[in-house]
């Protein structure tokens, strides 16, 4: 009900869909930070209050759920952002209450990077940025993307190379499931 449609409905019956990954965990890692400090101190506080100041023992402990309801709220809202790279499109589904869909031809591509900073490299995601014939698109950045050099490479492989051998591949993979008695994607 409240989480968004499904990204896979966004798509065409001509699409085909390579990629589908939600943002890396490491986005909520200051969300976290921020969410417990502030517990910590609306606890430390409220005891270390005497007990006839009630009220702000009673107000601290209000603002300390509307810190869990907040971080929860932003938790929900990292589980149900996806993006989808198809043969054909970027689209990314974000929002918990009002759905937002971002998109992009894959046509519209002429450069990519991947950056990573060292936290990046632990941990195991990157940033990258998607530049299109002179327009600031709607994905040109994507931060904290999981495996970035796999995503780096496909991206790579679906818009600088060989057209007629990615057919055949989706062809040879739709025989494949259509032996194993699979509805083909597309």
């Amino acid at each position: 009900m409240f989480a968004p449609r499904d990204p896979d409905e966004y798509l065409l019956d001509t699409e085909r869909r390579v990629i589908r990954i939600r943002r890396h965990w490491a986005v909520l890692l200051w969300d976290t930070f921020e969410a417990a400090a502030l517990l910590i101190v609306c606890v430390l506080v409220s005891y270390l209050l005497p007990p006839s100041l009630w009220v702000v023992q009673n107000i601290l402990w209000y603002v300390a759920l509307a810190v869990v309801l907040r971080f929860a709220y932003v938790i929900i809202e990292w589980w149900v952002e996806r993006l989808v790279v198809t043969d054909k499109r970027f689209v990314m589904t974000t929002g918990v209450f009002t759905t937002k869909v971002l998109m992009m031809p894959i046509s519209k591509v002429t450069d990519l990077t991947y950056q990573r900073s060292a936290w990046g490299r632990m941990l195991g995601y990157g940033t990258m940025v998607v530049e299109s014939a002179g327009q600031i698109q709607a994905l040109n950045r994507i931060d904290y993307l999981p495996r970035p050099e796999e995503f780096y490479d496909t991206i790579s492989e679906l818009v600088f190379g060989d057209k007629q051998k990615q057919a055949e591949r989706f062809s040879m993979i739709k025989a494949q499931r259509a032996a194993r008695g699979k509805k083909p994607v597309g």
